[in-house]
């Protein structure tokens, strides 16, 4: 999808290692759980966003991208895609340098709007699956 090999590799690997991850809780059903696993074993520092802002990995969590104290540098999104949008837009306003929209989370005129702004982003696409591959 939205995702082409040289942008992937630059957000894994050029980008920043601080994730916000939209929709991590501390259920560890979801995806989200695992994959923020998977990001911190890769060296990431995954911070939780969830209305709950629960602490999940050791991670202090916080309901909203903008109650982040610190600079984010990728924000990698776990919402339904009608809900994906605004929370671009978001990372847009608080300075990331990427976003991550999560496999199975599409939204056009949200990429073509955050490319604008002049971030990177992947679409469809999980990083948990796209990271061990990078070697």
């Amino acid at each position: 999808m939205d995702g082409d090999a040289a942008t992937i590799r630059k957000i894994l690997t050029e980008l920043g290692d601080t994730w916000a991850v939209v929709g991590l809780s501390t259920n560890r059903g979801r995806a989200a759980y695992g994959v923020a696993e998977v990001l911190q074993r890769y060296g990431k520092r995954v911070v939780p966003v969830h209305p709950k802002a629960e602490t999940v990995h050791g991670e202090q969590g916080y309901a909203s991208l903008a109650d982040i104290p610190f600079p984010v540098d990728v924000v990698d999104v776990f919402v339904n895609s009608d809900l994906a949008g605004p929370v671009a837009d978001e990372a847009v306003r608080i300075g990331a340098r990427a976003v991550w929209f999560q496999l199975g989370v599409v939204d056009e005129d949200a990429y073509d709007r955050t490319r604008a702004a002049g971030l990177d982003m992947v679409m469809d696409r999980c990083p948990a699956i796209e990271i061990p591959r990078l070697g």
